[in-house]
């Protein structure tokens, strides 16, 4: 059973087309042909948080694609004169809708590990993540 989710609108928000979107970017090859495409985007953006949220809908306005991600900065310097933002914490996560009605679930937790790179893991839920 597929959700029909109305987003919390934050910020502003804009609606694309799918070519338009790379909804695909982070999906593994050998999953591309078992997700429902999304054929529209709404995108949800908090610039005072650095915070979006994206909701992918198929031909009959079913949520099928979720991403949102988010960053947490702190302030830091090297030399205690000049000062810039460090990633201090963060989260950027992405679900595709399956055929079999499951969710394809990435997500990347980041935390203040020298701005290395986030760990990245896949699971499979039941339920689109929020």
């Amino acid at each position: 059973m597929r959700e029909h989710l109305a987003p919390e609108p934050r910020g502003r928000a804009g609606g694309h087309r799918a070519a338009e979107h790379p909804w695909r970017r982070e999906l593994p090859a050998a999953w591309r042909a078992q997700v429902i495409v999304p054929i529209a985007f709404e995108i949800h953006c908090d610039a005072e948080l650095a915070a979006q949220r994206v909701f992918g809908r198929d031909a009959d306005g079913a949520c099928c694609y979720y991403a949102h991600e988010w960053m947490l900065s702190e302030p830091c310097s090297d030399d205690d004169e000049e000062f810039y933002l460090r990633a201090a914490a963060g989260e950027a996560v992405t679900a595709w809708l399956l055929r079999d009605e499951r969710w394809l679930v990435r997500r990347v937790v980041i935390g203040n590990d020298a701005c290395g790179p986030g760990q990245v893991f896949y699971v499979l839920s039941e339920t689109m993540p929020r």
